[in-house]
């Protein structure tokens, strides 16, 4: 039986085109944030890192909580296209503020205005926004193929703009005059950039209307699922009923460490390979083959019947080829480590291209086991991931460097610091691939629904 299709090839390019917004703020952030805040304003790392593990205390309650506020919005744009709008100009407004905190002020208030900009924009509109924009994934199409694809679209700009950021920043705040003045003009440009786009993307597709008639749903669930309510503890209980949605947040949590320790590459760059544009180097040889393998990743989910088998192997290929870039940079030896975090990165793609279609897959699970619809709710995972395994991954880093003995601009680094920017580029990403590839084979959320549907077919007969 063929899935009704929903989308044109412009709704899908328009929703994909929404994660150049995000990125813009997420890949500057990541990417530069730590070395911004040493370097530039002259603040210690170790309490940068204490003050993001902090901020996270606010951000765990937020996630769960503005899902549930889009799960209950009506209005004629739908549940979370408003969300997506409104929060991206507090997004906008937070990275300015963090990429403008004044050199004049003395380090207590430097330090204050960092957590409130930064705990602002991760618990508040940075999840208001991405949660909408996930959870469009469900509102916008029942159909899986096409989830599929517009997970793959979505990450082809998300990786796109990262590497743009990654290889245009640094040079970019030195044209703007460098210091200070060039991270915030660099900032207001990259929020303005973000503002267009992401208002593009909320008005290129539309919700569908909640009594769309779904290939695995009974009438009778349906109408018994919009009569009730239900309270946020309610809702905390049916996401951790859902064993799926717990591994995912698992996964997404780690990946999003991986991401931010990889991206400590910049100090990697700059005190061992001694040159730091090379991280515009290897930000290409990690997101060219990310793009090229999401653009193939819909074409290989039908080729393996499904999303499990096809992400198990992946993973398995990228954690033996983090282990070789160890190896190559053990050597010295530089056109093997960008070749193998190539290999690892076309690993990775398939994941980062059908994750949104296995969230929709998980909320499909609880309504089918629980007769409840969160799609709001369990899409909340990936701002969760993004927020507490972004923030766990800059806080470690920021700890890592502080004990290490990091000295900011010092042309030598001591000796334990070499060592610690070897264990935080080289090892850990390839630990979070192993443990990510162990927690991929427990993640079976398509057999069971293929069992549900079978058993719902049996009592309709």
């Amino acid at each position: 039986m063929t899935e009704k299709k929903y989308l044109k090839w412009y709704h899908k390019v328009g929703y994909g085109s929404g994660d150049i917004a995000g990125n813009v703020v997420y890949a500057l952030l990541s990417s530069f944030v730590m070395i911004y805040l040493t370097d530039t304003i002259g603040l210690n790392s170790g309490i940068i890192g204490t003050l993001m593990m902090f901020s996270k205390l606010f951000d765990g309650v937020t996630d769960i909580f503005f899902g549930s506020m889009i799960d209950k919005t009506k209005s004629k744009f739908g549940k979370a296209r408003p969300w997506m709008f409104w929060a991206y100009f507090g997004c906008a407004a937070m990275i300015i503020a963090i990429f403008t905190i004044p050199v004049s002020l003395g380090a207590i208030s430097q330090y204050i205005w960092f957590f409130l900009a930064y705990t602002s924009l991760n618990a508040v509109f940075y999840t208001a926004n991405n949660i909408a924009y996930s959870a469009l994934t469900s509102l916008i199409t029942k159909n899986n193929s096409e989830r599929v694809q517009m997970g793959s679209i979505r990450f082809i700009f998300a990786f796109g703009t990262s590497l743009l950021i990654q290889t245009i920043t640094v040079d970019a705040v030195e044209i703007f005059g460098g210091g200070a003045l060039g991270w915030r003009t660099v900032a207001i440009i990259y929020s303005l950039i973000g503002l267009i786009v992401n208002t593009i993307s909320v008005f290129s597709v539309k919700e569908l209307q909640e009594d769309t008639p779904q290939k695995t749903s009974i009438e009778t669930m349906e109408s018994k699922e919009k009569e009730e309510t239900y309270t946020l503890v309610d809702t905390i209980k049916l996401l951790l009923a859902n064993k799926f949605y717990i591994i995912i947040c698992c996964i997404y949590i780690l990946s999003q460490i991986f991401t931010a320790t990889l991206n400590m590459g910049i100090y990697f760059m700059t005190y061992i390979l001694l040159d730091a544009s090379l991280l515009g180097v290897f930000s290409l040889a990690i997101n060219i083959p990310l793009i090229c393998g999401l653009i193939f990743t819909p074409i290989l989910v039908k080729k393996f019947n499904g999303m499990y088998k096809l992400n198990l192997i992946g993973y398995v290929i990228a954690s033996l080829a983090r282990g070789l870039v160890i190896v190559a940079a053990y050597q010295g030896n530089l056109p093997f480590m960008l070749f193998f975090s190539a290999i690892a990165s076309l690993g990775m793609s398939p994941l980062q291209g059908d994750l949104n279609a296995l969230i929709a897959s998980c909320s499909e699970y609880t309504f089918l086991t629980k007769q409840k619809r969160i799609d709001g709710t369990m899409f909340s995972c990936t701002s969760l991931g993004v927020k507490i395994g972004g923030g766990i991954g800059t806080a470690l880093s920021g700890w890592l460097l502080a004990a290490s003995g990091y000295i900011p601009n010092a042309v030598n680094q001591p000796h334990s610091c070499i060592t610690m920017l070897y264990i935080m580029y080289l090892w850990i990403p390839m630990i979070i691939n192993i443990i990510i590839s162990i927690l991929l084979s427990r993640l079976k959320v398509e057999q069971k629904l293929h069992i549900l549907h079978n058993n719902q077919g049996e009592n309709k007969q």
